[in-house]
């Protein structure tokens, strides 16, 4: 009898004493959020990807050998399929970027008494639409807890750069978008070079995956094309029933991505192309030319 047959056995035991039903009872272990995120994203064959945009963020890829990037924090680690891995790594904040936004500098209950109670989450996508790709040149660093990957320094902090007195709230709110996305790219690039494969298309879930006009901006700044899961929030959730549906025998894990619908799926737009590709430029300048100031600045 091997050592999982021991665990699970066990487990089936403790279930039944809990819930007072038979030991014969059919128990599925399931996986973490990564794992589950990932099955749950439908690109579970090998070499598919999916992009994670939730509080944090990450963009994996399914690969069939076990590898690690010390340099760049990225890692395979066990999928719910037997033989396959997924390349880790994780950005540190995302959608957390978009809440601090607007929890502590838009909607801040100060003296000035901004209100509070406006959810601006349903309207994203009409502000964030009205501005143009770029955000005319407005930067946005997301590095507000520091960041993991593809760096691991923990003295970085975000911040706009390049705004001006035609600044408006509008600017803000999409470059945070951009920034969020520009990142991503920088992840991407050391992920394929992780699988040794590009990643296109790839699969978007989390909160922030029901953001056609964020979709967009991943699809432009990634050049990549960007399949919108249906209800991405759901991702981890699914997969947890994919895995119980796998082990009771109703499907297969090679049934997963017939099983996974697309709601929508965005094609970068050639004419953008130049502008995303300056300002991540610039985005990237950015970090190396003022690392050594956040280290003087945050290292105590």
């Amino acid at each position: 009898m091997s050592a999982s047959t021991d665990v699970l056995g066990t487990v089936r035991k403790e279930v039944a004493k809990i819930i007072g039903i038979s030991e014969n009872v059919k128990v599925v272990l399931c996986s973490p959020d990564h794992q589950t995120a990932c099955i749950g994203s439908g690109a579970v064959d090998d070499f598919t990807g999916h992009l994670y945009v939730g509080t944090s963020s990450w963009i994996q890829a399914v690969i069939p050998f076990k590898k690690t990037d010390v340099l760049h924090s990225i890692a395979s680690f066990p999928t719910a399929i037997p033989g396959k891995y997924q390349s880790v790594n994780e950005q540190d904040m995302a959608g957390g970027c978009m809440s601090h936004l607007f929890d502590n500098l838009l909607f801040y209950d100060n003296a000035l008494k901004s209100d509070p109670s406006v959810d601006p989450y349903p309207h994203i996508d009409d502000i964030a639409g009205r501005v143009p790709a770029g955000s005319h040149k407005l930067i946005f660093l997301p590095w507000l807890n520091g960041e993991r990957t593809p760096v691991d320094d923990t003295t970085l902090r975000g911040g706009f750069f390049n705004m001006s007195k035609t600044t408006t709230q509008d600017h803000l709110i999409r470059a945070v978008m951009e920034g969020v996305a520009y990142n991503t790219r920088w992840s991407l690039g050391y992920v394929e070079r992780f699988i040794k494969r590009k990643l296109n298309p790839i699969n978007i879930i989390g909160g922030g995956a029901q953001s056609d006009v964020w979709c967009q901006i991943f699809a432009d700044v990634l050049n990549r094309e960007i399949r919108q899961v249906e209800n991405p929030r759901q991702a981890n959730a699914r997969g947890a029933s994919f895995i119980a549906s796998v082990g009771l025998g109703y499907i297969s894990f090679e049934d997963i991505p017939k099983l996974t619908r697309i709601k929508k799926t965005f094609h970068p737009t050639p004419e953008n192309r130049k502008t995303y590709d300056e300002l991540y430029d610039i985005f990237i300048r950015l970090y190396r030319k003022n690392k050594s100031l956040y280290r003087r600045l945050n290292s105590r």
